[in-house]
């Protein structure tokens, strides 16, 4: 009759289930939400948050879409390197970096204040519209300037929906 009863004897035909089954607004948590619950990656960004804060409040950028942008470019690790030798916690590029005078990518303090300092730059550059400063921060500004969209590359197109979505969950962490 569609009823679910729960137990904690496993046994044949039976689950174990860790409860709570739903999050505390009665609805299962999205990928996005599952993907920010406290982890290792979490502890880490605890850390960072003064250099976040620092940041946010000098170069003029919501500490939420930093957060977003570290979580998705590196996952709080500082080390990260990328396939395409984006460094740090915000995956400077090191002609970036240098542009930007952060000698060392893996400093966090240097990573996020170069990585923040940029991607305030291309908001400025693209008049506030976050969808196309984030997709310049992965593939380029030149590759978004001419055309003024989100260009036709899928891994671009799955970042700036994935900050996104991250951001979006970070300003809903706060609602009630």
């Amino acid at each position: 009759q569609g009823n679910a009863y729960y137990t904690n004897v496993p046994g044949q035909d039976r689950l174990k289930a860790r409860l709570p089954l739903f999050n505390t607004k009665g609805k299962r948590p999205s990928p996005t939400e599952a993907a920010l619950r406290p982890t290792a990656a979490s502890r880490r960004a605890r850390a960072y948050e003064p250099m976040i804060a620092s940041a946010s409040r000098q170069f003029a950028v919501d500490p939420d879409i930093v957060r977003a942008v570290i979580k998705a470019e590196s996952n709080y690790d500082a080390r990260a390197v990328s396939p395409k030798g984006a460094q740090g916690l915000m995956q400077l590029m090191p002609k970036t970096a240098r542009e930007l005078g952060v000698s060392d990518p893996f400093d966090p303090v240097a990573n996020i204040h170069g990585g923040v300092n940029y991607l305030s730059q291309l908001l400025g550059s693209l008049n506030g519209n976050l969808p196309l400063a984030l997709a310049a921060y992965n593939a380029g500004l030149s590759r978004v300037v001419g055309r003024y969209e989100i260009p036709a590359i899928e891994e671009t197109r799955r970042y700036v929906e994935r900050v996104l979505d991250y951001y979006t969950s970070l300003k809903g962490r706060d609602e009630i």
